[in-house]
């Protein structure tokens, strides 16, 4: 049985860790290699930068970051927000990173996936899909960090994003994300049941029983996870013992 990951995530704006909601009274909270050396020597299995700067001064500042990420940290980083094309995506990796994400331009132009995929190998790309459930149960998939709803379905749309080369699939619940209340477990193993590719928890997490029940409930391959980490909630030693209690197979440092 492969071992399940925890994979704490760092928003990054100006060169900078932040914290808000939706983007908004964003805080600093901490330089983001430090962090990332920091979670690394905790136990975090991975780590995920997201570079929240949508302006062109914001791209190179990343691009500088992610040289710096991957020379001061030594388990494998995956790095998104905004990457649009295959330039873009050739950037973060040359730079160094491991893996790349995509959302929203995966969802406008699914050919991007096929590209990157048929260039680095699917274990290079992972599709972050943001969805919101309807009143009818339906799951739609959203863009532009959930601000845009689309008439794509999530579990069609993952397949495909599977079939065109996607190596890992990141899916958040719009309706859970922010709330701490845990995540949809029901939907969670529904995606895991109908996808070859691992499949990463984010959003929703407040509590080690969350955690603890997408990974096992959910068939969760990865929770991701940032507040609770960043402000000290739990702690990634703490989570991962208690995750073995409950016969959770997790790498312990």
């Amino acid at each position: 049985m492969v071992a399940k990951r925890i994979i704490p995530c760092l928003d990054v704006k100006g060169g900078k860790t932040v914290k808000g909601i939706h983007f908004e009274n964003l805080r600093e909270v901490g330089d983001p290699v430090e962090l990332g050396q920091y979670y690394a020597a905790q136990g975090a299995d991975e780590l995920v930068y997201l570079d929240i700067s949508a302006t062109l001064e914001g791209r190179d500042t990343f691009t500088r970051l992610v040289e710096r990420i991957a020379d001061g940290i030594n388990i494998p980083f995956t790095v998104g927000g905004g990457i649009k094309s295959l330039e873009d995506a050739s950037r973060m990796l040359e730079a160094g990173a491991d893996k790349i994400t995509l959302n929203t331009a995966a969802v406008e132009n699914p050919g991007l996936i096929d590209s990157l995929a048929g260039k680095y190998g699917r274990q290079f790309v992972v599709v972050a899909v943001d969805a919101r459930r309807d009143d009818n149960g339906i799951w739609h998939v959203t863009t532009h960090a959930g601000s845009h709803t689309t008439d794509r379905e999530l579990f069609a749309w993952a397949e495909e994003a599977e079939d065109r080369g996607a190596g890992e699939i990141m899916f958040t619940s719009m309706n859970h994300d922010g709330t701490k209340s845990g995540y949809p477990c029901d939907t969670f193993a529904r995606l895991s049941e109908e996808l070859s590719i691992p499949v990463i928890a984010s959003g929703g997490a407040g509590s080690i029983e969350d955690i603890a029940a997408v990974l096992t409930e959910g068939c969760a391959d990865a929770a991701l996870a940032a507040s609770i980490f960043h402000f000290g909630e739990i702690g990634i030693p703490e989570l991962k013992r208690e995750l073995v209690d409950r016969g959770v197979r997790v790498r312990v440092v």
